[in-house]
């Protein structure tokens, strides 16, 4: 926002701090640079020669835009401001219409730059001005001309040089034009800031007379039927203006005025005043008064001004709540439309103010339907793309994103977030609801819109999705000041942990618009986890929460499906939700039964070992860890057995993927935690191990046809078959007694049928890992095992191969197999 100290035109400080283009739209110039010296030297003498010679054409008008140009540098003198004064007042030129708003500019930028004029100068310009809109207004009027003279007139009432008579002079016919040809504004609402600024420079003036009629034309214009048309960035030049006005008043000690801005606005405003108006005055009233809180007027008269400011925005929440019936994220009509962005932006913009539940549910209104509109954008969406109707239009939401409200999204949070600290407690749980469930409809709605869109309308995809951005980092600013709040000892432990499932859920629905790390994301995940793990009621219910398979692979969306073919794993924003499930439960996997594992969590984990994203598939491993190294439950055996089921279509589900979906690392981390957590001599870990020999046995058949000098270097390329070598090696280490025997015969085995190079390279990692092992209970076996495997190797290699080969064992491996299709059904 534009610094009002170093603003000389009032206007476009105006235009700067309400959101509208610094372009000067009164002006019917659109050059965008300044003109040079010697244009401007060339354009005044120019406008000599047409007074001298008494005609004015069009390369005069042309010299009138070169000044323009120039305007923040531009320095109008007196003999210069008397040309201008001559040409405007002249009976022997034929101005074109054209030609006054550019004349009234350049006397405009004298007045508000010049030191100290002459005083005959002033009354001369003072009466041309009285001449031209009694003579020539009513035959040439148009808006641009009605905007530049209201801004002159504005100009010469608040100049310090300008006498006491002139300036009344001024307001008087600055009066007659705002209430009489304000419908000038409508034809053209560029011109608002400079109406607006007019106006300003008026009530700031030394002159008390026509102060509340100036002030009466301000708040009623916007009602009338012909009048502007109300809109946000109208209210926020209001509440500026209103905020420069005071703060003058207040510099100047002006206490009488502010008192009447008190009285006539703020506590007994007048039944044809606009509520948005006076919502606007009175936070810029208050933003004044809180600036200059340490300035030398009065407190007494500041507090006053303040406490009528924040009674008269909440009477307009409280109206507004009283009519929706509390926090509304329906449409309305577009008067309370306009009424909620406003108080979002006058709280955003006001400074501090006292919490209360109008401005509270307001603001919650104001962000789930103004500020992040998803739903409504979603449904219009959708019926544009089934209807071809022109429900939506291409640049809608693209305008949201550039418009000034969503540009103060983030302040209006702050806003939203402190004023939930300090309201009671009926509000907060009434918001809390409503934010939750806007997470889980945006969830619903992404996902639709997203399915449809993509490859279709990438670009409007995109917008949607920059909207949904803002409003995750707004569900989670929320999020932790509810977590502050509720998750202590004040509060019953019941509560505690229904806020914080219903906290992961939302968090769940709207992680897929998580683009950035967050600190606050993390607080508050690691604030709500504390309060799942020890409880398993609400384990279970934030479980439960997690969509059903059956869910995830079949779209319900009939309307969807008619369109396109449903594949589960393109579905982005149900895998973003999943993939969070993945990486929370496993934190308070003991808490999770095995019924409940078997019903809810194996069928969604197993599913996704199998998307095609790595960082996806690598948690549903990661979730199966957890379950196997979890040791908790009410039936240790019921668990036990659960856990070697799932081995058997872990292995069948990880090694039919391997190499391509299934990541090494995951695998290896479930093979390394089964062969651990399993009780010694289980059928699923000898199960485990031949599975893993057989895929061994099977990669390193087919890699020798293409790549036989893989084994050449062990620490070169990874290859998948040295990976599976690799991970069998290390079990040597792992599991139990009962298994080793069987792990060593089949490594043998596979050994043996390696070329010379590749047994060369896994007997120096055998060494090596026998060497360093302090187990000093397999150790001898392990040493007496590898000198005879290492003694076969030296032999006569084909033709111990054909007596050990591995292939002889597959039969035997493969019976130990349980069906895949037997698996699912006892899963």
């Amino acid at each position: 926002m534009a610094r009002q100290a170093n603003s000389i035109f009032l206007e476009e400080w105006l235009r700067n701090s309400s959101g509208v283009s610094a372009n000067i739209t009164s002006r019917q110039s659109s050059a965008s640079s300044s003109s040079s010296a010697r244009a401007i030297i060339q354009a005044w003498t120019d406008l000599r020669d047409s007074l001298q010679n008494h005609r004015f054409q069009p390369h005069h008008l042309q010299s009138l835009k070169v000044l323009l140009n120039s305007q923040t540098s531009l320095h109008v003198a007196d003999p210069q401001a008397k040309l201008l004064l001559s040409i405007i007042s002249s009976r022997n030129l034929d101005l074109p219409s054209e030609s006054y708003p550019l004349l009234l500019r350049l006397l405009y930028i004298w007045v508000r730059k010049s030191f100290k004029p002459s005083p005959a100068l002033i009354d001369l310009a003072v009466e041309v001005l009285t001449n031209v809109f009694d003579a020539e207004f009513s035959v040439k009027k148009s808006p641009f001309f009605y905007a530049e003279g209201l801004l002159l007139l504005g100009a010469f009432s608040f100049a310090p040089y300008v006498p006491e008579k002139s300036k009344m002079a001024c307001l008087q016919l600055l009066c007659g034009l705002l209430e009489g040809e304000y419908r000038l504004v409508s034809s053209f609402e560029g011109i608002l800031p400079d109406m607006l600024a007019g106006i300003g420079y008026a009530l700031s003036s030394t002159v008390d007379v026509h102060f509340v009629r100036i002030l009466n034309s301000l708040f009623e214009i916007w009602g009338k039927e012909d009048g502007p048309h109300a809109t946000v960035c109208h209210g926020l030049m209001i509440l500026h203006l209103i905020e420069w006005v005071i703060s003058s008043f207040i510099k100047s000690n002006y206490t009488q005025k502010i008192e009447v801005i008190s009285h006539e606005i703020l506590e007994k405003p007048k039944e044809n005043y606009v509520p948005f108006a006076l919502l606007m005055g009175a936070a810029g009233a208050l933003r004044a008064s809180t600036k200059s809180a340490t300035s030398g007027m009065g407190q007494g008269i500041l507090s006053r001004l303040r406490i009528s400011a924040e009674n008269l925005i909440e009477s307009v929440a409280q109206d507004l709540i009283s009519k929706a019936g509390g926090v509304s994220t329906s449409d309305d009509d577009i008067a309370s439309s306009l009424l909620l962005q406003c108080i979002s932006l006058a709280l955003a913009r006001s400074g501090s103010l006292s919490s209360n539940r109008p401005l509270f549910l307001c603001l919650a209104s104001a962000l789930l339907k103004e500020i992040f509109p998803l739903q409504n954008l979603y449904m219009r969406v959708h019926k544009y793309l089934h209807s071809n109707s022109s429900q939506l239009k291409r640049n809608e939401v693209r305008e949201h994103l550039d418009s000034v409200l969503f540009k103060e999204a983030g302040v209006i949070a702050g806003v939203f977030c402190n004023q939930y600290a300090l309201v009671d407690e009926e509000s907060k749980c009434i918001v809390e609801d409503v934010i939750w469930d806007y997470c889980q409809d945006i969830y619903l709605g992404h996902r639709r819109v997203a399915l449809l869109l993509r490859g279709r309308d990438d670009e409007l995809l995109g917008d949607l999705e920059k909207i949904a951005e803002s409003a995750f980092l707004m569900v989670v600013l929320f999020s932790l000041s509810v977590t502050k709040h509720r998750l202590n000892s004040k509060f019953p432990h019941e509560t505690q942990i229904e806020t914080s499932v219903r906290i992961l859920v939302s968090f769940s629905c709207v992680e897929y618009f998580r683009r950035m790390r967050l600190s606050e994301y993390m607080d508050t995940i690691r604030g709500v986890v504390v309060s799942v793990q020890e409880n398993e009621s609400a384990c279970v219910s934030f479980v439960e929460s997690m969509p059903s398979y059956a869910d995830l692979t079949n779209w319900q969306d009939f309307s969807v499906l008619q369109k396109m073919e449903y594949i589960w794993y393109k579905d982005e924003v149900q895998t973003a939700r999943i993939l969070f499930y993945l990486r929370v439960i496993p934190t308070c996997i003991e808490r999770v039964t095995a019924p409940m594992f078997r019903r809810v969590l194996a069928p969604t984990m197993f599913l996704y070992m199998g998307h095609p994203n790595k960082k996806v598939a690598r948690a549903s491993h990661s979730m199966f860890v957890g379950f196997i190294s979890s040791g908790k439950d009410s039936d240790q055996d019921e668990r036990v057995s659960l856990k070697e089921q799932l081995v058997f279509y872990y292995m069948e589900r990880s090694l039919v993927e391997y190499p391509g979906t299934t990541p090494f690392k995951g695998m290896a981390s479930g093979v390394v935690a089964l062969v651990r957590h399993l009780p010694a001599g289980s059928p699923a870990i000898f199960y485990c191990i031949n599975s893993l020999v057989v895929k061994a046995d099977r990669l390193c058949g087919e890699v020798f046809a293409y790549k036989a000098d893989i084994w050449k270097n062990w620490q070169g390329e990874s290859e998948p078959c040295k990976e599976i070598i690799e991970l069998l090696l290390r079990l040597i280490s792992l599991v139990d007694i009962q298994v080793l025997s069987n792990l060593m015969k089949l490594l043998a085995q596979l050994i043996m049928k390696l070329p010379k190079d590749g047994q060369n390279l896994v007997l120096n990692e055998l060494f090596s890992l026998v060497a360093e092992s302090d187990d000093v209970t397999r150790k001898p076996t392990l040493v007496s095992w590898l000198q005879s495997l290492s003694y076969l190797c030296s032999q006569d290699t084909s033709r111990v191969a054909n007596s050990t080969e591995v292939g002889g064992d597959r039969n035997s491996v493969s019976a130990q197999a349980t069906n895949s299709s037997d698996l699912h059904a006892r899963l």
